[in-house]
């Protein structure tokens, strides 16, 4: 009877104790989303998953992202766009689809990649047999940013995608 009793308090005692979860700190670039939609409460056109590095008193384009190389567009995993309808990219149509968002950045233009290779960790393996599309915008300055931002802003017939980091902008079109 001892030993049954015994066997029942391990047991229970067992169940009721907890082990403390152990959580990840902060991310030093935190994730965040943009869409872009027709108003507030309309389902979104285009949604962007992606981190946000920040300045740091770094040098930012030339040296932290060197010109002419394929960015990961922000930190961590490469930045990943989902169309909810069939969108014009440049000249071409793209799919509804889910696709990464990679960037070649230089002084006076970027390119501006859509590619099929999904949750890829940075561009350490982007592969350009699985683009989807390019296309190439101008680079303009803009206001000092001190985290990398990505946003939304409608034009007729579709949105441009802006992204701003350090005195740099750029304006990706999507047409529906």
């Amino acid at each position: 009877m001892k030993n049954t009793i015994l066997l029942v308090a391990i047991v229970l005692g067992g169940l009721f104790t907890t082990q403390a979860q152990k959580f990840a700190g902060l991310q030093k670039s935190p994730t965040d989303i943009a869409y872009a939609k027709a108003d507030r409460n309309a389902k979104p056109d285009i949604k962007v998953i992606y981190s946000r590095p920040q300045k740091k008193d770094r040098e930012i384009f030339g040296t932290l992202v060197p010109y002419g190389k394929v960015w990961r567009t922000g930190a961590d995993e490469a930045t990943e766009i989902k169309l909810f309808s069939d969108m014009k990219f440049g000249d071409k149509t793209v799919k509804a689809g889910t696709y990464s968002l990679f960037t070649i950045p230089g002084e006076k233009e970027w390119t501006i990649i859509l590619n099929s290779d999904l949750d890829a960790w940075g561009a350490y393996n982007y592969d350009e047999s699985k683009d989807v599309a390019r296309i190439k915008v101008p680079a303009t300055n803009g206001d000092e940013l001190e985290v990398f931002s990505i946003a939304f802003k409608p034009v007729d017939k579709g949105y441009h995608l802006v992204m701003g980091w350090d005195k740099t902008m750029v304006e990706v079109p999507f047409y529906k």
